[in-house]
C-alpha cells in the first residue's frame, strides 16, 4: 500500500513538471506540501525536517525517471524541473536555518540530519552530473538539465555549509548555557 502510495505522489510530481512550461517560475513544492510547510513554521526542527523530505522526494523522483523507459520522451525536461525544484527547496531550507538561529532557536536535532542528508545530495548530484550519456538522446537529455545541476550541487554545498556552521554555532551557545545554569545553581 505505502508503494503504490508513493508512486501516485511520484507519478503527481512528475506531471506537474510536463504540465508547465520551462519558462515560468513555478512554486518548487505542491499544494500540500506548502500547506505542510505553513503548519510547521513555530517548529524550526519539524520545519526543518519537512524540507530534506522534500528534497529527498524530489531525487527520488529524479532516479525513478531515469530508471523507467516510459518517460523517455521528456525525461530531460523532467530531471531539469526536479532539479530546479530540489535546489529552490535548497535555497528555502537555507534560509530557514539563518532565519531560525537569528531567533536562537534550538534546530540542533534537525540540522544534523541536514548535514547527513546533504552528504547523501552531494554523491547524487555528482552522479548525475558524472553521467555519461552512451547515445545522441541521452547527451541532449542531460544537455537540458545541465546548468541548473550546476545551481543545485552549489545549493546543496551552501545549505551543507550553513548547517554545519549553525550546529557548531549552537552547540556551543547551549553548552554555555548549560554551563551557566549548572554554575548558577551550585551557588
Amino acid at each position: 500500500m505505502k508503494r503504490r502510495l508513493f508512486r501516485a505522489m511520484l507519478l503527481a510530481l512528475l506531471l506537474a513538471g510536463f504540465a508547465l512550461p520551462s519558462s515560468a517560475r513555478r512554486d518548487p513544492l505542491t499544494k500540500g506540501e506548502a500547506d505542510q510547510i505553513r503548519e510547521t513554521a513555530a517548529e524550526p526542527n519539524d520545519r526543518l525536517k519537512l524540507f530534506v523530505t522534500f528534497a529527498k522526494s524530489r531525487m527520488l523522483a529524479i532516479d525513478h525517471l531515469q530508471a523507467d523507459p516510459r518517460f523517455a520522451a521528456d525525461r530531460g525536461t523532467a530531471i531539469h524541473n526536479l532539479v530546479e525544484d530540489f535546489q529552490l527547496i535548497m535555497e528555502e531550507l537555507d534560509s530557514n536555518i539563518d532565519q531560525y538561529a537569528n531567533r536562537h532557536q534550538d534546530m540542533r536535532k534537525s540540522l544534523k540530519n541536514v548535514v547527513e542528508a546533504t552528504g547523501d545530495f552531494q554523491l547524487r548530484l555528482r552522479a548525475l552530473k558524472e553521467f555519461q550519456p552512451t547515445t545522441e538522446e541521452l547527451r541532449k537529455e542531460k544537455q537540458e538539465y545541465a546548468l541548473i545541476l550546476d545551481d543545485a550541487i552549489e545549493s546543496n554545498n551552501d545549505v551543507a555549509d550553513n548547517a554545519r556552521k549553525t550546529l557548531d554555532e549552537q552547540n556551543e551557545e547551549f553548552k554555555k548555557n548549560k554551563d551557566k545554569k549548572k554554575t548558577d545553581k551550585d551557588k
